[in-house]
């Protein structure tokens, strides 16, 4: 059973949470299931030293709601947290998992875009990625450059020489979260409603199908993936984790991304504290 959510506190004070997480907290809070607990966030992201306000006197089983670390570091994360009495219900081999959308890309791939890997800092032959793709994007193991000049996408028009600079571009904004590898995925041309693509995010807790919302933006009137399809992706091997969902022009529906139910925000029409009454009915 778990019995207390664990958030990261404010960088400026470790009895306060981050305020990014303000409303989840509030939530929490409201519903009345759960303990909480923060740890400090300056010392763990910036000095990898554990700092925990409200720790347990006894173990807890817990849910973490917070920012994406590497798996090493959730690791060490989950290790020291035992030290203090908390049990964090995601293992770090299931974090791994789900964290790095190439682990789980081979329990999924019947229902994703295709997808080649490649070592960091290699030069990737753009002619045959051309062969093998009509249209491609770029991320790494874990995430894209969203929000940037940077190329939502590359078509056959693309040269050695060009995509060698926006590679260049794509390790400047990754920076220190650089992640494993190279990611190059077949684009998805995505049907839009109102100018918002049709996306859904679907939580998965302890194998149940708790939360199934919708994640970009569109309006109430679009159709949600088929339930089959949802059914489908249920047992996969960790306890909360997150599939995101989007519907094509052509009305077949795909998976564009996995992730780890911890690191995964929630949507921003998602009823907060309906979520944690999920959480906790799931886990009981």
């Amino acid at each position: 059973m778990v019995d207390l959510i664990l958030f990261p506190s404010s960088f400026f004070s470790i009895t306060k949470v981050d305020e990014d997480l303000q409303k989840e907290y509030d939530a929490v809070q409201t519903t009345g299931l759960f303990d909480v607990a923060l740890f400090g966030y300056d010392k763990w992201f910036n000095e990898d030293k554990l700092a925990i306000s409200n720790a347990p006197d006894e173990e807890h089983t817990a849910v973490y709601r917070g920012w994406m670390m590497k798996p090493g570091q959730y690791e060490r994360f989950y290790n020291l947290l035992l030290d203090n009495n908390i049990r964090l219900v995601t293992e770090p081999e299931q974090y791994r998992l789900m964290h790095i959308f190439p682990n789980v890309y081979n329990y999924v791939k019947e229902d994703t875009a295709k997808m080649e890997l490649y070592p960091l800092h290699t030069q990737i032959d753009v002619e045959k990625l051309k062969k093998s793709f009509d249209r491609f994007m770029v991320k790494d193991y874990v995430k894209s450059v969203k929000g940037t000049e940077f190329p939502g996408s590359f078509d056959q028009s693309i040269t050695q020489e060009e995509f060698d600079r926006w590679m260049e571009v794509f390790y400047k904004y990754r920076g220190d979260l650089l992640t494993d590898g190279i990611c190059i995925k077949e684009f998805l041309n995505l049907k839009r409603y109102g100018g918002k693509t049709n996306e859904y995010r679907v939580f998965y807790i302890n194998h149940e199908t708790a939360t199934i919302c919708r994640n970009a933006g569109q309006g109430n009137y679009t159709p949600e993936p088929p339930g089959e399809l949802i059914e489908k992706y249920r047992n996969l091997a960790s306890p909360y984790y997150t599939v995101d969902y989007a519907e094509l022009e052509d009305g077949i529906w795909r998976i564009i991304e996995a992730g780890d139910g911890g690191v995964s925000g929630l949507s921003d029409n998602q009823d907060y504290e309906h979520y944690f009454r999920a959480l906790y009915q799931c886990f009981k």
